[in-house]
């Protein structure tokens, strides 16, 4: 093989060992879910979203990514267009604090300030820990409605939950080794109680106090008629909740080497 080839070869070998680069970034956005109170609009926002991460690019295709993120989402039955959740009337508000770890994997070769392509779309999937925390508003009160046991769980279910995050971006180079992006990513955690909401309305004397019976069963606030009877339908039951987050992102890259045969 003529020397010159060989050294183009190992030029653009250490090239692409070398644009391997670590990555850091913020974002903000939105939360939404998709559960009891909200079960048929997968792309409702009903609350903020943060999160910040740390990334590494093994090249311009393949990333791994480890992310803190941090969401509210709510919900209340009188919002809705259903006359039978507007006569149910629970609500919530539920923190989500996540930790997770996620691969990417850009469609176009992505190296911001070198690379030739300026954007990319990309796809994402990983695994995640959730803590969460539902409330409600009671009487101009916020209580927390886990330690309730508002459908008569023999013990409060835990607030701890994993999933799988999953989505779809696109970035852009915006200038420098800066990078823009947007996403939305899916979770679908191993619970029903995002909202405090799954089954069925309990015994009320089961409940532990007067006010997990108020809690359980909100519907004659307004009208003076509760339909809560003991083992009617209180949520689907059937389902795992889902939340979102749909974010802007901005982060940098620390490229270890400006390689032009990129």
């Amino acid at each position: 093989m003529p020397k010159f080839i060989l050294l183009i070869l190992l030029v653009f070998i250490s090239c692409g060992l070398r644009a391997q680069a670590w990555e850091i970034g913020a974002g903000v956005g939105g939360s939404g879910y998709m559960g009891d109170l909200n079960p048929n609009n997968p792309v409702k926002i009903s609350g903020p979203s943060f999160s910040g991460f740390v990334a590494y690019n093994f090249n311009g295709y393949l990333s791994a990514k480890i992310k803190g993120s941090f969401g509210i989402i709510s919900a209340a039955d009188s919002n809705s267009s259903s006359a039978q959740f507007r006569a149910r009337n629970l609500s919530f508000k539920t923190t989500l604090v996540e930790a997770s770890a996620i691969g990417e994997f850009n469609f176009f070769n992505y190296i911001p300030e070198i690379g030739k392509n300026v954007f990319t779309p990309y796809i994402y999937l990983g695994f995640a820990a959730l803590k969460f925390k539902p409330t409600t508003v009671y009487n101009g009160v916020e209580y927390s409605l886990r330690s309730e046991e508002t459908e008569g769980q023999k013990k409060s279910y835990t607030n701890l939950s994993f999933s799988f995050p999953y989505g779809v971006g696109i970035k852009y180079n915006i200038f420098g080794q800066f990078t823009m992006a947007v996403d939305m990513g899916y979770r679908n955690p191993n619970t029903d109680y995002l909202d405090d909401v799954s089954g069925v309305y309990p015994v009320k004397n089961t409940l532990q106090s007067p006010l997990a019976v108020a809690l359980s069963d909100r519907s004659g606030e307004k009208t003076g008629v509760y339909i809560g009877s003991p083992g009617t339908q209180r949520g689907d039951g059937n389902s795992r909740d889902t939340y979102f987050f749909t974010q802007i992102t901005l982060s940098y890259t620390f490229l270890s080497q400006k390689c032009y045969f990129q």
